[in-house]
Order: C-alpha cells, then sequence, then structure tokens
C-alpha cells in the first residue's frame, strides 16, 4: 500500500473490557456498534461493508460474520473475515482501503468483539496436540518463557527494563476509563520483582490476563466522510504484514520477528523514520513483544533493547510515549478483539480525545499487531500501521 491520503478513519469506538461479564461476542459487538453510531452521527444504513475478527469465543461457527451482520442489522456489500488474530484490526483497516479503492463497498465497520474470559472455545488444533501440548506447552507464557529465555542466552536481558515497561503502562491504565477494573491500582518495580515466575524467566506480571470486549472504527475514504459531516479523521498512510516468517527454516532464530522485514516497509511507504514516530502502541501480550519491537522498529539497535527502555521516557510526556491507555498489559486483553484496544487509543489520543493521558504531540502513531506464538518458531503473524493526521 503505497502512501495516499484518500482513505480516512473517521470514527472509532470501545467498550470497557470485562473479566467473566457473562455476555456474548454479539453482545460486545453490539455496543461497540452503537457507541460508533453515536459518536459519528450517521445512520446505520450508510455502512455497506463490515471486516470482522475470528474470536475465541465462537472458533467453532464457520459462519460467525454472516450471524454477526444478522444481529447488528447490517447488509454489507463486502465481508471480511480475519484470522490473524491480533493483526485482525489494522489488517480490517488496511483490507477496508482496498475494498473501498475498488468500489466494492464505500463505509466499512472494522469490528473485533471477543468474549474468552465467559466462553473459550478454540481449538489449535495442527500439531500441538501430538508434540506440543503432552510436554506441558500449553499456552503462550510457556512459549514466550522460551523466547526470553534465548533471548537472554543471545543478548541479555535486564529484568529492571521489562518491569519498566510494566508500571509505565499500569500509570496510563489508571487514566483509562476503559481498562480492567482490576488494574486500576498503581504498580511498583518491587510489585513486579514480587511477582510470580510462571514460565521461568517470565513474570506474571509480564503477561496479559484474558477478559472480554470489544472495540470499531469507521473507515470510508475522506471525500465520503466530509459529505457525512465527520471532521474528525486519521489517515492510514502504511501498512504491512507478514506471516510465518522464515516458514521454510526446521530451526529459526526465535529472536527474529516479522517486524524486522515490515519496518522498512511502512517507513518506505510513510516517509518517515523512527525518530518521526510520535507515539507507539505496540501490540503488548508480554512485556519482551514490546521491547523487543523497540529493536525491530528501528529505535534501538538489535540487543540493545534493555539499555533503550531504561533511557527512554515512555510515558505520555516523554520522549516516546508506550501504550498510553494502558496497552493489554494494564487494560486486560479482550481475546482476539486485542489488536483493536492499541488501535483505538491510537486514534482517540490523534483525535484529541486522551482527557488525562493525552499526548503533547500526536500527529502520528505506530500501531503493530501480533497473531499467535508457535514454540519454537517465528510469531505466526506481525502487522504494523501507521497513521497521521
Amino acid at each position: 500500500m503505497a502512501k495516499k491520503r484518500d482513505i480516512v478513519i473517521a470514527g472509532y469506538s470501545e467498550t470497557p473490557v470485562e473479566f467473566k461479564s457473562g455476555r456474548s461476542a454479539y453482545d460486545f459487538g453490539g455496543e461497540a456498534l452503537a457507541k460508533l453510531l453515536q459518536s459519528t452521527g450517521i445512520p446505520k444504513s450508510e455502512i455497506d461493508g463490515m471486516a470482522v475478527a475470528a474470536p475465541l469465543s465462537e472458533c467453532p461457527n464457520p459462519f460467525f460474520p454472516v450471524y454477526m451482520a444478522e444481529a447488528l442489522g447490517l447488509s454489507p456489500k463486502w465481508l471480511n473475515y480475519s484470522g490473524t488474530g491480533g493483526c485482525s484490526a489494522t489488517g480490517g483497516i488496511a483490507r477496508a482501503a482496498s475494498a473501498i479503492r475498488d468500489g466494492l463497498c464505500e463505509t466499512v465497520v472494522v469490528l473485533c468483539a471477543d468474549a474468552p474470559s465467559t466462553a473459550w472455545r478454540a481449538n489449535y488444533g495442527a500439531y500441538r496436540g501430538e508434540f506440543q501440548e503432552p510436554v506441558g506447552v500449553q499456552g503462550p507464557p510457556a512459549s514466550f518463557g522460551l523466547l526470553m529465555s534465548r533471548y537472554h542466552h543471545q543478548y541479555g536481558i535486564k529484568p529492571e527494563a521489562l518491569g519498566k515497561i510494566a508500571v509505565t503502562q499500569r500509570e496510563h491504565a489508571l487514566h483509562n476509563e476503559n481498562a480492567l477494573a482490576k488494574f486500576k491500582t498503581p504498580l511498583t518495580m518491587e510489585d513486579y520483582f514480587n511477582s510470580r515466575v510462571i514460565a521461568d524467566p517470565l513474570r506474571l506480571l509480564d503477561c496479559v490476563m484474558f477478559c472480554d470486549g470489544a472495540n470499531a472504527f469507521l473507515v470510508t475514504s475522506e471525500k465520503r466522510a466530509r459529505a457525512l459531516g465527520l471532521s474528525k479523521m486519521v489517515y492510514p498512510t502504511a501498512y504491512a504484514e507478514i506471516t510465518n516468517l522464515h516458514g521454510d527454516r526446521s530451526c529459526p532464530d526465535i529472536t527474529e520477528t516479522g517486524f524486522s522485514v515490515i519496518a522498512p516497509l511502512i517507513y518506505k511507504q510513510s516517509g518517515l523514520s523512527a525518530r518521526d514516530i510520535r507515539m507507539f502502541q505496540p501490540y503488548d501480550d508480554f512485556t519482551i513483544a514490546v521491547m523487543m519491537q523497540f529493536e525491530d522498529f528501528g529505535f534501538c539497535e538489535r540487543g540493545q533493547g534493555s539499555d533503550f527502555t531504561l533511557a527512554t521516557d515512555l510515558s505520555r510526556t516523554g520522549t516516546l510515549p508506550l501504550n498510553t491507555g494502558g496497552g493489554q498489559i494494564s487494560a486486560g486483553q479482550p481475546g482476539l478483539a486485542s489488536g483493536g484496544l492499541n488501535l483505538a487509543e491510537a486514534v482517540r489520543q490523534m483525535f484529541g480525545e486522551g482527557g488525562g493521558r493525552q499526548v503533547k504531540d500526536a500527529r502520528n502513531a505506530l500501531v503493530t499487531g501480533i497473531g499467535v506464538i508457535p514454540f519454537a518458531r517465528n510469531w505466526g503473524t506481525s502487522a504494523a500501521l501507521i497513521l497521521e493526521t
């Protein structure tokens, strides 16, 4: 996607993050759409396209997007169903832009809704049941524990750097009205080091917590947005993704990520460099994932993530504001709607609606997504989106 300024995100919405809400993805999706229509003031009949993320709570239903359209009372002429997990929100924006440019639709809602803490119905299948789960690798913490060990072996990790990421994002979450209520308490470095190790060397406070929630985005052409009377908008000026990095290698270096491949692509598309980025809203299922992205996106050299983290002011008033809504680590991870949490915060900041956590110079944002972490392999899908005013 070459740099173009014809497509915009002209609205966003987000539900509060809840734990064991007892609600469904359809229910959360309905709330997110209602809030989107209320905040933009456009009638539902204007929406003729929809991009939906596959939710953990509704995985067995192969027709989930069709049933979601029925639940919402929409009749889209273009429908996209994403199976790239945390990349679904950013990828949905890019796919919606392409569909609008191709004339398949005019106004798209990109919707991510999930409720895995209420109903976990996923079965990752593939080789996991035969080769991975019998030896005890039953979830992402074990995979990231291995990754942390390997990264430490190759480059060294300063635990206080990971603690700084957790503490900084928790401080940001205190100003986020949608963050999980349980996380609305300050976190200290002492708290971080006192948190138990759950997959050596990974600590509990290095991890996200599965929750329920939803978010939605209105994507259309700038011309159409202005015709609808919308004035707040941001431009997605660069997007790239890659799946199954080093898929042809039997024993890849697991400290390499797809971001090292797509970072040059989005910088080339946007004409920006790392030093131009005003805020970083990276996918943050684990603190080490954030630190490794500092390296892959050129904020520092590879292997220097710990020193960069410790030397940089990552607060909302700092030189590189990081996950200013608390990110998933401190706001809660609403299942596979999670990539939209980071994206919603970026759009909120660029609309000037950050309230007590507003970034002063919010002229652009770098948002990323990660889709699944295979054991002893590179991350499944990596995606990155640059937004500009």
